[in-house]
């Protein structure tokens, strides 16, 4: 329970709306369990060693493992005594600790901080405009500087690891079916009679023997049986 037993009802009003404006904010990663007041709804621990911060994280899904811890101070609440009794144990808690307090209290909190070497992940100031309350962060630890950094890249490189794939698949040749060779066709018996009557007539025929020469072969043939 907070040292400071009993705030102003204004203060108090105050308080419990910021909590209320910071759980959608924290819904969309985690599941968040608030703790009013002087409810006890969302207990960190058990026993009585349990705390009872404004706003308990937890992840989505099964899991069952504190993912962080929101505490939201007014300007009376923002003292040594509060950073003693509340943030240290806050912040030795080994999960993330997010420290909501009015925007002129920001250099009293992060001397407070300081001075009692509280390890707070996160800073954030809120200050009214009209009926709109506006909340900017202040101090984030290198840790968690490194880490919101490491999802930011991952976040923007997953777009453009989907876009890479689809431009390399269109960038992908088509790849085209090889053409078959074309087997030689046999020639068919028409075509084949008709070349061979073509080369018959081509062919220059042998010219008879003329009788001249006939009846010398015969004369010839006679004298060489007679000198026999």
């Amino acid at each position: 329970m907070s040292p400071i037993l009993v705030r102003p009802v204004r203060e108090q009003l105050e308080h419990d709306r910021i909590i209320r404006l910071l759980q959608p904010r924290y819904r969309r990663r985690f599941n968040v369990g608030l703790n009013l007041g002087n409810e006890t709804a969302a207990p960190v621990g058990t026993g009585p060693e349990a705390i009872y911060p404004d706003l308990v994280l937890m992840p989505t899904g099964r899991g069952k493992k504190l993912a962080g811890v929101v505490e939201v101070e007014t300007g009376e609440s923002v003292n040594a005594l509060e950073a003693i009794a509340q943030w240290a144990i806050f912040g030795r808690l080994p999960t993330k600790f997010a420290l909501y307090v009015p925007a002129g209290s920001v250099e009293v909190a992060k001397r407070l901080c300081l001075d009692n070497r509280i390890g707070v992940t996160e800073i954030w100031t809120y200050h009214t405009i009209g009926d709109q309350i506006r909340f900017t962060q202040v101090f984030k630890s290198a840790i968690e500087a490194k880490l919101s950094a490491a999802r930011a890249a991952a976040a923007a490189a997953a777009p453009r690891k989907k876009g890479a794939s689809r431009k390399a698949a269109k960038a992908r040749p088509v790849k085209r079916a090889k053409a078959r060779p074309v087997k030689a066709t046999k020639a068919r018996p028409a075509e084949s009679a008709r070349r061979s009557k073509t080369t018959a007539k081509a062919r220059p025929r042998a010219k008879p023997a003329s009788p001249a020469r006939k009846h010398k072969s015969k004369s010839a043939r006679k004298a060489v049986r007679k000198g026999r």
